[in-house]
């Protein structure tokens, strides 16, 4: 039975650390003091539908996604993938081609896909999850050229991998820590999924789940996603992420989350990203308007459901990193713990770094680390932040 664990350091309120755990590849450490340290100021082939039904009016023009004032370097394995020759496109030029069975399809397929739903923005209305199969290549790619909006419909998660699902295909013996596949989400909307009830792997990832091979999203934006709102771990109302290759970190570029009131992402825990012994590369991002609304932390007080951390970003386990760059994290707010991040490294070798960034009005209604607004923080050492303002 896997032990988590949960501490606080405030001014006024001292809670006591009993151990944190759920990482796969992790064990429970002994607490340590919270830090206090003060913060500086091949041809393609159409994968078509005639299901109008499955696609609602289009939305407004897509809005830029990210910090447009952001300007941390995209290293070149964080770069949009090439869509130039896509392997199949779907639809055929008019909307009510571009259904959630071509969608399906297409992705099951793997491979790099594209849409052709005519020159107006489109909300595709899904009405299953599409899933990786991981038997169908290393590369996949799914790029909505700006115009696309996948939509869960309040009803279901909209994009699912998982290396060690076994209805997905086994690829390797160690299916945990593979490089592939190596999935590329970028220029696309992701809308209204809800993965609420689903417990597989823990649950969560309202939007999209990833265990496993390689996962990076660019230029996209997450709005009104949800998952569990109860549970003293599970959490991520856009992205759940559990594994990647050798620890290789998952790379958010120029994405916003939530981005107005309203449309934020809301869980238990991660309002808008959550992991377990994952490390995150966040540029050039926002992130905005989440909420982590569970009671209880992690574990569970006595009488509560559990949960409450990580406005919008709820991170666990042992070995990881977090690096926010050129990124605007504000007005998330936690029940408990981070009301921006939180962050728990079980055996303390974590870091965390914020380098010209802009973290504010992100309140923690529990607790956090004094010195650092909106975080609370376990690792190797207090974050390491340059260029940046945190603020409540």
């Amino acid at each position: 039975m896997r032990r988590r664990a949960l501490a606080a350091a405030l001014t006024t309120v001292v809670l006591a650390l009993a151990g944190c755990g759920g990482s796969p590849r992790g064990v429970a450490a002994p607490a340590s003091p919270a830090p206090s340290s003060p913060v500086a100021a091949a041809s393609s082939v159409p994968a078509t539908s005639s299901a109008p039904s499955s696609t609602s009016a289009a939305p407004p023009p897509p809005q830029a996604n990210g910090n447009p004032s952001g300007r941390a370097t995209v290293p070149a394995e964080a770069r949009a993938a090439d869509t130039s020759k896509p392997t199949r496109v779907i639809g055929n030029g008019t909307a009510a081609s571009c259904t959630s069975e071509a969608v399906v399809s297409a992705v099951g397929a793997g491979g790099v896909i594209t849409f052709n739903c005519g020159p107006q923005p489109v909300t595709i209305t899904m009405k299953a999850t599409a899933k990786i199969k991981n038997v169908q290549g290393a590369k996949i790619v799914l790029d909505g050229g700006g115009k696309v909006t996948l939509s869960g419909e309040g009803k279901r998660r909209i994009l699912y991998m998982n290396t060690c699902d076994k209805a997905q295909g086994w690829t390797t013996s160690h299916c945990q820590d593979q490089d592939h596949p190596s999935l590329t989400v970028q220029n696309l909307t992701f809308a209204d999924g809800n993965s609420t009830g689903d417990t597989t792997e823990g649950g969560g990832g309202g939007a999209i789940f990833v265990r496993g091979g390689r996962f990076k999203v660019v230029n996209a934006r997450f709005v009104r996603n949800r998952c569990d709102q109860t549970g003293p771990d599970l959490g991520g109302a856009a992205i759940r992420v559990l594994s990647q290759y050798h620890n290789q970190p998952v790379y958010i570029v120029s994405s916003t989350f939530g981005g107005a009131a309203g449309q934020g992402g809301v869980c238990a825990n991660g309002g808008a990203l959550s992991s377990i012994g994952v490390s995150w590369v966040v540029l050039n991002s926002v992130l905005s308007y989440n909420s982590a609304v569970g009671k209880g932390a992690n574990p569970s007080r006595p009488g509560t459901p559990g949960g409450g951390s990580g406005g919008a970003i709820y991170c666990d386990g042992n070995q990881f990193t977090v690096r926010l760059a050129g990124t605007l994290v504000e007005q998330n707010k936690a029940n408990e713990g981070g009301g921006a991040v939180f962050f728990v490294s079980n055996d303390r070798s974590g870091t965390m770094s914020i380098e010209s960034s802009t973290l504010r009005k992100n309140p923690s209604a529990g607790f956090e680390t004094q010195g650092f607004p909106g975080i609370y923080f376990l690792g190797a050492r207090p974050p390491s932040v340059s260029s940046s303002t945190l603020t409540r």
